[in-house]
């Protein structure tokens, strides 16, 4: 493959993750839990777990506000959020993880957890560990909420 043929960085990281998206979606399904798309899921898993606001989802997402609004009402119709009030502040709500999420997360962490089983199987310890240690590194500057 010559150098302009070759994949860059971002695509060699996404490929895995799709993959893994994948086989979590369909996990989800299986057991039950089918009524939620990426989009709510990339918003539901900034959820914290003593609630956030929808401001700071928002920003996690890199969305609107007014576009996690709209993710919260469908996931809270769909009962996987709760809203509460903010008890440091009367005037806002923080969304809240409810039992649903909660189930579907146990469903999707096994999941997750025997992907990386076989990725580590394929590239070896050694290599899975640095790659662990690499993205670590790599999320100091590409997450600001790390």
């Amino acid at each position: 493959m010559e150098a302009e043929d070759e994949l860059n960085t971002g695509v060699l990281l996404f490929l895995p993750y799709r993959a893994l998206e994948s086989r979590v979606f369909a996990a989800l399904a299986e057991a039950g839990f089918d009524d939620f798309t990426p989009a709510q899921a990339r918003v539901l898993q900034r959820v914290g777990p003593h609630g956030t606001r929808l401001t700071e989802l928002a920003a996690q997402a890199q969305i609107t506000k007014q576009t996690a609004g709209f993710l919260v009402d469908q996931l809270e119709k769909a009962g996987y959020v709760t809203r509460v009030p903010d008890p440091h502040d009367k005037r806002a709500r923080l969304v809240c993880g409810a039992e649903r999420a909660r189930a579907a997360k146990e469903v999707a962490d096994a999941v997750v957890a025997e992907v990386e089983r076989e990725w580590a199987a394929h590239l070896g310890a050694r290599r899975m560990r640095q790659l662990r240690e690499a993205l670590t590194l790599l999320r100091e500057i590409t997450d600001p909420w790390a």
